[in-house]
């Protein structure tokens, strides 16, 4: 019961990672409002974490994030742990990306995160709390096939490295967690064109398989808990080596 009192916004919470975090944070005590665009998914979540309380949007809008914290702080009174979790991917030449889905993802994979943060930092001043975003080993590496998607991470893991320093004199801890392919629908879904040349993308395919969600949402409790009190500004790879060497 290490989040018993404790109110956790997480988003993404309809499906994989988020939805794992959720239900671990749930078990372990805590009040927990999910957010994502899909509304299916995230009643399926509350099925699985008691008590959680859900909310439909798009974290591509600054205004639906600020919306967000505030109803998570209406419905609980507080705010303690914030996961930015909702993300998007896709593989595609870069020469084929459009304006439009460039935009999407910058809006959702950093604007979300930005906004979100933006919006809950004051709350978590009040209550010492902590701030857990979701990068990825893409945002530690280059790939081929992902430009867009490895900006975004990477601009997380930069976004979790400023708020660290800028908050360091606060109670507030910010960290990031880096996976590697996890068995999600995110991954379930993701598409490749036909003709790509896998020789390019070997070396970040790993080879001890993809996590599943429940072990990144172990690091994410962790982080999110008082055991990972001495740790901030940190970005912890959860990849099976593959950022290694």
């Amino acid at each position: 019961m290490r989040f018993d009192g404790r109110v956790a916004l997480i988003t993404g919470a309809a499906s994989g990672i988020g939805q794992a975090a959720a239900v671990r944070l749930a078990f372990e005590g805590a009040k927990v409002f999910g957010h994502d665009v899909n509304g299916a998914g995230l009643a399926e979540t509350a099925a699985r974490a008691p008590g959680m309380q859900t909310r439909v949007g798009d974290v591509s809008d600054p205004a639906e994030c600020r919306a967000t914290v505030e109803a998570c702080v209406a419905a609980f009174g507080r705010l303690d742990v914030l996961g930015n979790v909702a993300g998007i991917a896709r593989g595609e030449y870069v020469t084929d990306v459009t304006v439009e889905g460039y935009r999407k993802m910058m809006g959702v994979n950093v604007d979300g995160p930005f906004f979100m943060a933006q919006a809950a930092i004051p709350h978590l001043l009040q209550s010492g709390g902590v701030i857990v975003n979701i990068a990825s080993n893409a945002g530690l590496m280059g790939q081929a096939y992902t430009v867009v998607y490895c900006m975004t991470k990477g601009a997380v893991v930069q976004l979790t490295r400023a708020l660290a320093m800028e908050l360091m004199k606060t109670p507030v801890r910010v960290n990031a967690i880096a996976p590697a392919g996890t068995n999600t629908n995110l991954v379930a879904t993701y598409t490749m064109p036909s003709d790509i040349d896998f020789e390019l993308m070997g070396r970040y395919m790993g080879m001890r398989g993809m996590n599943t969600a429940e072990e990144v949402a172990n690091v994410f409790a962790f982080l999110a808990s008082d055991e990972a009190s001495s740790i901030h500004g940190a970005v912890l790879s959860a990849d099976r080596g593959v950022t290694a060497g």
